[in-house]
């Protein structure tokens, strides 16, 4: 049986919300992100990009290539809610689906040809999705993942494609090698330094000259250029959870020690998010009093992998649990309905320096462990406390805890 996926995007997807927020906005060019010269594109609309400007670059450079251009800071909150909005109409009409980023899903559709047509249907859900959130949305079907993104990309603006089985590797070839997903800059200024600009030039080379070029990337870029990947859709689940717990070797009522051992517990799963290229929507924190009564408090947040946001929530939930007053035996920390994503989601709250800065520090944890850059604030631990870390745990059990009496909205076990 021949394989149906379909990959949908939303089209420039920042700027197509602010749009609704602000009618004013259509048809101008439109930077979102940092208003500073300090900060860095996180979006820009189809008009901005006639200029050269693109996500990720400088503010600064941005301005200078659009002075005209309409600068927005973003809103994290709203991009969240359209896209669940989204994420819950495809929910609803395939029997599997992956989504991809905050702006990307995946469905697998096989089969449902039988019954309904697949591009008909994929058809039918994008429409449904333009109507009820207003929003432009494009969408390409093949037999597989990679064919399904690269058609997404030549069907935008808010349009669709469908490439037939049998047809992929013919409509690839005409194409930039740049357009193949995996190819980043660096790649692709290697591979035009050999004279290959198309797709169809690395579909004639021999596998084996590809690997010898790029090790096992070669090969994994020449079946992909060819045509060829059979990487399944991956099941969304929004139950998905990473998560880490301290468990005292005394029991403890200092509350600025607790703070410091939440600090180093949020850096940590920040950065294992950061390295596992995901965004977390949903941070949870889990007291154990001495009396060994647990509670749990969650709350919904952007999708984002920044500390300085986890940790101002986790914060947050922290002062707001805490009410006994009594001995703590353990806490932990949630980051739950994860996606796939980097944190340039956040790049509008973030100035160039902020990024690199986190880059940097991730690459410092990368190469001598995940204690080699920390806050100062959660330096000054007992060695004792931190050996009794439980660790970084993947996890989808859903919580037996006992819920507190109060802001029950909030307690794990209410959904949200």
């Amino acid at each position: 049986m021949n394989r149906h996926i379909m990959h949908m995007d939303l089209d420039s997807f920042f700027v197509s919300v602010e749009r609704l927020i602000n009618p004013k906005l259509v048809g101008k060019p439109v930077l979102v992100g940092g208003t500073s010269d300090r900060g860095v594109v996180a979006s820009c609309s189809y008009e901005a990009r006639a200029f050269g400007i693109h996500s990720a670059m400088p503010m600064r450079m941005a301005r200078q290539l659009c002075p005209q251009a309409v600068i927005v800071r973003g809103d994290h909150e709203q991009y969240s809610n359209y896209s669940n909005m989204v994420t819950e109409i495809i929910k609803e009409k395939v029997p599997l689906y992956e989504k991809s980023s905050i702006d990307e899903f995946y469905a697998d559709m096989t089969g449902m040809d039988k019954f309904f047509g697949c591009y008909k249907l994929a058809g039918e859900i994008r429409q449904k999705i333009i109507k009820e959130t207003n929003l432009p949305i494009s969408f390409a079907l093949s037999s597989n993942k990679t064919v399904s993104k690269v058609g997404t990309g030549e069907a935008k603006p808010n349009g669709q494609k469908e490439i037939l089985f049998g047809n992929e590797k013919d409509f690839l070839a005409p194409l930039s090698i740049k357009k193949i997903p995996m190819v980043g800059d660096k790649t692709y200024q290697l591979l035009r330094s050999m004279g290959v600009e198309k797709v169809k030039t690395v579909q004639e080379m021999p596998v084996k000259v590809m690997q010898q070029v790029l090790g096992e990337n070669g090969i994994s870029l020449w079946r992909k250029a060819s045509g060829i990947d059979n990487s399944p859709v991956e099941p969304y689940n929004e139950r998905k959870s990473i998560s880490t717990e301290c468990t005292f070797e005394k029991d403890t009522i200092d509350t600025s020690h607790l703070k410091r051992v939440l600090i180093s517990m949020t850096e940590k799963l920040g950065f294992q998010l950061r390295s596992e290229e995901k965004l977390t929507a949903c941070v949870t924190v889990k007291i154990r009093y001495s009396d060994f009564n647990t509670y749990t408090m969650q709350a919904r947040v952007p999708y984002t992998a920044l500390d300085s946001v986890l940790l101002e929530k986790v914060k947050e939930l922290f002062d707001k649990l805490f009410l006994k007053r009594m001995m703590i035996r353990l806490i932990g920390i949630r980051f739950s309905h994860l996606i796939q994503g980097t944190y340039q989601f956040d790049l509008f709250n973030d100035t160039t320096e902020q990024v690199q800065l986190y880059q940097a520090m991730d690459k410092l944890r990368r190469r001598f462990g995940d204690e080699a850059v920390m806050r100062a604030a959660g330096l000054d631990l007992n060695k004792r406390d931190t050996n009794l870390f439980n660790g970084i745990k993947k996890k989808s059990n859903d919580s037996k805890e006992k819920p507190l009496p109060v802001n029950p909205i909030n307690i794990e076990e209410q959904p949200v």
